[in-house]
């Protein structure tokens, strides 16, 4: 029988977990740059029912006449701008992890003819239903 250093499986585990927190993380709040502006991914689920689309996305901190949506060819777009609570003048940053500016979603539809219907802020969430046409 091998003899094997405990230890090293344990840091093995650790850089494991480490590395797929990671990717959850840049997962949910992936950064692009698209010319100068960087702009954020918000996470979505999808739903579909016989006469609708429901998407719920998470948005914390963004205030409705911040949002705009819009059916663009085979898609819905989401844009909006989350801005930062505090003033960045007076505040040393101790900590930035979650994402602010302008953000950008977009969410390919399936076959078919959409409009967009309710449109709800609640909880943190857009609540889009896209209503099935035809």
């Amino acid at each position: 029988m091998k003899w094997r250093d405990p230890t090293i499986s344990i840091w093995d585990e650790a850089l494991d977990m480490l590395e797929r927190a990671d990717r959850l993380h840049r997962q949910f709040f992936q950064l692009e740059h698209q010319g100068r502006t960087p702009t954020w991914e918000p996470p979505v689920d999808v739903f579909e029912t016989e006469l609708e689309l429901v998407i719920i996305t998470a948005l914390p901190g963004v205030a409705a006449e911040q949002l705009a949506v819009t059916i663009e060819g085979p898609a819905v777009v989401i844009r909006g701008q989350r801005a930062m609570p505090l003033p960045r003048e007076t505040a040393m940053i101790r900590r930035l992890e979650i994402p602010y500016g302008q953000f950008e979603r977009r969410v390919e539809l399936p076959p078919g003819q959409f409009q967009v219907g309710q449109r709800l802020l609640k909880d943190g969430c857009l609540i889009l239903t896209l209503n099935k046409l035809g």
